[in-house]
C-alpha cells in the first residue's frame, strides 16, 4: 500500500509550482523544455507555460531559446538557490518517493538511502548526486524491489540503485557490503525495529 503524497506547504501557490521547482532545483545541471516539464508534472502545456512564466519573472528560473525550443533550468547559482533547494529537498525530496514506493512492499523490514544523496541531504558539501542508493532490509521479492526502483526513477528522473539484504545479513558483524553501507551516511525512511536513527 502506498502512502499519500506529502501535504502542500502553504508557501507554494499550487502543487504544480511545487512539483516544477522540485524537479528543477533537485536537478540543477539539467535543462528541460516546457513540453517536457508539462509531461513530467502531468499538467496541460498552457498551465506549465504560465507557471514557468511566473517563476522566470520572479528570478527563480532561467531560460534560453534554442531554435523553437525554450529551455528552462533552476536559477543556480542564485540568491534563493541554497535555501530553496534545502526546503524542496526536505518537503518533496527523493526520500518521500522512496518511502512511498519501497516501504509498502511485502516483506520489507527497513529502508534507507545511503551514499552521495544521503550525504547532501545531511549537509555534507559536494556536487548534486547522479543517482540514489537505496538499502532494502528484509525479504521482499527482488522483482518487487526493482519495480519500485523503476517507479522512483520515473518520478525523479535519476537512477536508483537498490541493495537488497536479509535482516540476518544486515545484522551480521563481518559482512563487507553491510559494513560499507553502515559506514556511509544513512537516511532511514523506514527504520528497523529497535534501531535508532
Amino acid at each position: 500500500m502506498r502512502s499519500e503524497s506529502p501535504p502542500l506547504l502553504p508557501i507554494f501557490r499550487s502543487r504544480h509550482q511545487a512539483d516544477l521547482l522540485t524537479l528543477l532545483y533537485l536537478h540543477p545541471d539539467r535543462e528541460f523544455t516546457v513540453t517536457e516539464l508539462a509531461e513530467k508534472a502531468g499538467v496541460p502545456l498552457t498551465t506549465m507555460q504560465r507557471e514557468v512564466g511566473r517563476l522566470l519573472e520572479a528570478g527563480l528560473l532561467r531560460g534560453r531559446k534554442v531554435g523553437r525550443a525554450h529551455l528552462i533550468r533552476a536559477m543556480v547559482p542564485g540568491r534563493y538557490a541554497r535555501p530553496l533547494t534545502e526546503l524542496l529537498t526536505l518537503a518533496f525530496g527523493p526520500h518521500l518517493l522512496v518511502e512511498r514506493e519501497f516501504s509498502g512492499l511485502s516483506g520489507v523490514d527497513a529502508v534507507a538511502i545511503f551514499g552521495s544523496w544521503a550525504s547532501r541531504y545531511l549537509g555534507e558539501p559536494g556536487p548534486p548526486p547522479n543517482d540514489i542508493d537505496v538499502l532494502v532490509v528484509g525479504g521482499p521479492s527482488r522483482a518487487d524491489v526493482y519495480e519500485a526502483a523503476e517507479r522512483v526513477e520515473s518520478g525523479l528522473g535519476i537512477a536508483v540503485n537498490p541493495v537488497l539484504m536479509t535482516r540476518e545479513r544486515w545484522a551480521k558483524a563481518a559482512d563487507p557490503l553491510a559494513d560499507q553501507v553502515r559506514a556511509s551516511p544513512l537516511v532511514w525512511v523506514r527504520e528497523p525495529a529497535g534501531e535508532e536513527e
